[in-house]
């Protein structure tokens, strides 16, 4: 009995670290931001990086890896092997991608899992300095009186604001003039030297400008008014039926990494968004913080892809 007790506790000792393997990445971690540094997803993973590093114990490195709106450094983790090193994450743009960008190299549904949707913003439509409006219904006006004359600034051709502002012409029985910028950098010098009439983006790119006097808020795009802005009227209490646009930020992983590692993943992702420090700078990114699992990130990404998909085939859009 004795020697048959010393026999399995030999063979139980090798299992334990094979055990605490499968459940944790080996390391070191890359976290691509697709992305060029300072902007949102780049100061995101920055933030979280230095958590994830302590709770894995193995080194965490965040690598930018920008071009085509996201999707070459989401490729290089799309074509990653399943070990649960290699993770990215996206904006809004990765659900608008797949419609817009011919052979990307990946399949965002095969190839990739969704992990945790940190949360949303609305954007932003905003009157730049000298112009008339007050209300986003002033802008209707307008529009309609005076068609095809009043631009608006977005971060590109295929960005959410653009197609935001697409579908909502089209559902107000408007046009505007569509002007893109490349990045949040060029819209927002654009946007205060009064370049366009509006500028559409999200709340880090524009709301200090607001604050500052330098542009007027007409409307938020989200189906609901953000936490972040509750005296801002939606495009719907502006009269613009259906228009639910929110800027996201989520984090995936290689699909087939096992579910062991995912799930450790995500918990450490939740307990990093729980630290008092983190919620605060995400505060501060104007984020409305509301952390969705795998099962429901992937469901809104399908909705995501499913309705600025039909945008961009309707409307005939391209890229830059």
């Amino acid at each position: 009995m004795i020697l048959r007790r010393h026999l399995l506790a030999a063979v139980a000792i090798p299992a334990a670290p094979g055990i605490a393997r499968a459940q944790a990445p080996s390391g070191p971690i890359r976290i691509v931001s697709p992305f060029p540094p300072g902007g949102s997803t780049d100061a995101l993973a920055r933030l979280l990086q230095p958590h994830l590093q302590a709770e894995f114990g193995v080194p965490v490195v965040v690598e930018n890896r920008a071009g085509a709106s996201g999707a070459i450094g989401t490729a290089a983790v799309a074509r990653a092997a399943p070990d649960g090193n290699a993770w990215v994450l996206v904006f809004d743009t990765h659900a608008v991608n797949p419609a817009l960008i011919p052979n990307m190299g990946f399949d965002t549904k095969r190839d990739l899992a969704p992990v945790l949707l940190f949360g949303t913003a609305p954007m932003l439509v905003c009157a730049t300095r000298g112009r008339p409006f007050r209300r986003f219904e002033d802008v209707v006006a307008a529009a309609r009186a005076r068609p095809d004359t009043i631009t608006y600034g977005s971060i590109g051709n295929g960005s959410l604001a653009h197609l935001t502002m697409t579908l909502a012409a089209k559902a107000g029985g408007f046009t505007l003039v569509h002007v893109p910028y490349r990045g949040g950098g060029p819209i927002q010098t654009a946007a205060v030297a009064a370049e366009v009439d509006l500028a559409v983006a999200t709340p880090a790119v524009l709301a200090r400008h607001v604050e500052a006097g330098a542009l007027v808020a007409l409307a938020q795009t989200g189906a609901r008014r953000s936490p972040s802005w509750p005296n801002l009227p939606t495009l719907a209490e502006a009269g613009i039926a259906g228009v639910d646009a929110s800027a996201f930020w989520g984090f995936l992983g290689t699909a087939g990494t096992p579910a062991p590692i995912v799930a450790r993943m995500e918990a450490a992702l939740r307990k990093a968004l729980e630290v008092p420090m983190v919620r605060e700078r995400i505060a501060t990114m104007q984020i409305d913080l509301d952390p969705q699992g795998g099962a429901a990130f992937g469901a809104f990404l399908d909705r995501q892809m499913e309705t600025w998909g039909r945008v961009v085939r309707e409307n005939n859009i391209r890229p830059d």
